[in-house]
This record gives C-alpha cells, structure tokens and sequence, in this order.
C-alpha cells in the first residue's frame, strides 16, 4: 500500500476511536487523519487534534464548541459543532475512508451522507444497520460505496468469504462471549449492579456495548447486521456462546467444511484488515499461539435468561421499522440501567413493551426512521417512569 489513505473518523474518542488511532500510530505512512469527531468529550478531542493534527475537529454537542474553538486557536485546524455539521463534513473529496465508530443511532445520518458520496465506510456502528439496513444497503449499492465491516464478528464472516465466490453457505454462525453473566441463574441475574455488568471477560469497549453484551442485545444486532451485510437470512444464522473468544465466527458451507477466522481477542486486528483491505498489514502485535489454548468451547446460547436476543429474531422477522423501535427503547434503557435507575431485566421488558406499543410501518422512509426513533425513546422513558 503505496498512498496514504485520509481517515475521517466519526467517534475518534470512544472504544473503536481510540484504537483506529492507536493502528494510525503503528502505520503512520499508510494513514492521515483527516477529521475526527466526538459527542461530548472535548478534552480528549483537543487532545488528540493537537496529536494529529487533521483538516477538522466537530464536536457533536455545541455547548463544548468554544471550549474547542479556543483550544485549537492555534493551529490550522478548522473546528465545528453540531450532528449537522458532522454529516455535512462525509461529502468533502479529500476523505477516502470514513470510520463509523460513533455510537448508537447518532451514527446513522453521517452514514448515510457518507455513502451517498461514494466514501469507503468502515462500519463499527452496528446500529446503522439494524436501524435502517435495507435502506443502507440499498444505498450502498446505488453509490458504489463499499463496507468493510469491523466488529470482529463480522470482520470474520467478510474475511471466510474470500475466494469462496458464489459457493453456497448453509450457514453463518457468530460466536459470543456470553458477557460477565454466560453462568448465573435468572434470580442472581435479577440482582445484579451496572458495576457487575461493566466487567467484561475479554473485550475492552464501550459502556453501552459492554452492557448490551451482558443482556446479548448486542448478538441480536449482530444477526441483524450479518443479515445485511452478507444478505443471508436470519434462519440462516445461528448464536453459539463462545466463552474464549478466540473464533470470532464462522461459516459453513453447503458441502459441510466450516471456515472459521480465529484471532486474539483484540479490536485492532478487524481495524487493520478494515483500513487496508485486500491487503494484510504487517503488526508486531501479540499473536495468537493455539498451544495457549487447549480448550475451545461452544455451547448454545439461553433465550430464556437472555430475552434481548430472541427479541431481536423476533423483530427482524417482522421487518419495517420494528428493529429500529427495538434499537431506540434499548438505548433508552441502557442509559437508564448506567444511570441506576432500572435493573438488569427491567432492559429487557423496557424493550419488549417499547416495540409493543410502536406503530408499525411496513416499508418505511429514511423520515419514518427518524420519527420511529424519536416516538419510541419517548414511550421507553414514560415505560421506565413507571418502574421506579
């Protein structure tokens, strides 16, 4: 890879953020940061502004655009606020690769934008596409824009799907952690803290993702996005609770072989193959060594102590703007659940009765979208008043 390749990256402060810099710093003759962008941590976008040095710095909450403004003063970095102003930022033509690492719905908008000008995206905002997935893909493929997935699950399937050209698949099936909780009983579950929640075994994310791995939400979006991105069928996808995290997926193919992607369990490996594919980078990074890992499980995963991941089957199947009620209660009721103020199974019946009471649209518009999220948010919020 000869040209370096300009990085617009949405969420620049956040779990995914901080690692594409963190890649950045490995190959700084293959990638220039051109525009990073955060909600609200400005401290740490001033911070990385002053590292980088990209084109432009957005901060998507305007109460901290002076604080951004004025620490910059002296550089030639141009400053912005606003989700606006981040949307209208994907159309400029010196950006190659936009990373989508903002989190939940806000990520949507600049997505969409940047598809429309023919960007490379590099997708870890999985609720793009649980949200709004025929529509994105559509797009996609209108604008010749392609995505490259960077969740680890998906970066697995994209990558067993090399060479395999139009082979048939049986089936895709994603691998999961199983969060902190994969072993307590419903009635511990009932009784654990946000604390609890927050210790994944093996990833280092986000709060929000780290909680929608403990109730598996994050599985079902997962299924969501593979069906998507791949154009494979949810009864096509299966869950397997993989505790080691060491198979990050796999396929298996109509004539019985399963091609699997296996990996340490480390974010910057899927940003890497993201940001250079086809090529490979090379990485002095920790490897992984089989013989450090004699035991390989899988086992099934429990619908039943886990309801968020049938909810999501179930709104899939019924299609239309149900995944996107589904996304918006549970941003709702993870933010409730941080704030302390629900518990740990209060997410789930704050999504079920959520999507319950959403007016259902069959075929909705990129409008309909926006007005599903905003009326669904507003009946979680009322739903949870009702729970304290």
């Amino acid at each position: 890879m000869n040209i370096s390749k300009r990085l617009a990256i949405l969420g620049s402060t956040g779990s995914i953020g901080r690692q594409t810099l963190a890649v950045v710093d490995e190959y700084p003759q293959q990638f220039e940061v051109y525009l990073l962008t955060a909600n609200n941590s400005v401290d740490l976008l001033i911070e990385q502004a002053r590292k980088y040095r990209p084109e432009i710095a957005i901060i998507a909450n305007k109460e901290h655009y002076a604080a951004l403004r004025d620490a910059l003063a002296d550089l030639p970095i141009k400053t912005y606020a606003g989700a606006d102003a981040i949307a209208d930022a994907m159309s400029l033509s010196d950006i190659d690769i936009v990373v989508a690492a903002m989190v939940g719905y806000a990520g949507l908008k600049p997505t969409i934008k940047a598809i429309e000008a023919h960007k490379t995206i590099a997708l870890a905002n999985k609720e793009t596409l649980v949200v709004a997935g025929d529509l994105i893909t559509k797009l996609a493929l209108e604008n010749r824009a392609p995505i490259i997935p960077v969740d680890s699950e998906h970066s697995a399937i994209f990558q067993c799907l090399a060479g395999e050209g139009d082979n048939p698949i049986d089936k895709i099936i994603l691998t999961a952690s199983g969060g902190p909780f994969l072993h307590h009983s419903k009635e511990e579950l009932l009784h654990v803290t946000c604390a609890d929640a927050l210790k994944h075994p093996n990833w280092k994310m986000g709060k929000k993702i780290t909680i929608d791995s403990a109730t598996m939400m994050n599985k079902g979006f997962e299924m969501i996005e593979a069906k998507w991105l791949f154009g494979i069928p949810p009864e096509k996808i299966e869950i397997v609770i993989h505790p080691q995290s060491i198979v990050h997926s796999m396929i298996q193919y109509s004539d019985g072989a399963v091609k699997a992607q296996l990996g340490l369990p480390d974010m910057k490996l899927p940003i890497r193959y993201a940001l250079s594919y086809p090529d490979r980078l090379v990485t002095h990074a920790p490897k992984l060594q089989m013989k450090d890992y004699a035991r390989l499980t899988f086992e099934k995963p429990d619908t039943a102590r886990f309801p968020l991941l049938q909810l999501a089957f179930d709104a899939i199947a019924q299609g239309g703007n149900t995944p996107c009620a589904m996304n918006a209660a549970n941003e709702v009721a993870v933010a409730a659940f941080l704030a302390g103020k629900i518990g740990f199974y209060d997410i789930a019946d704050t999504v079920a009765e959520s999507m319950a009471q959403a007016e259902y649209i069959a075929s909705p518009t990129y409008d309909d979208y926006v007005a599903t999220d905003k009326a669904v948010r507003d009946i979680a919020a009322r739903y949870i008043e009702t729970r304290k």
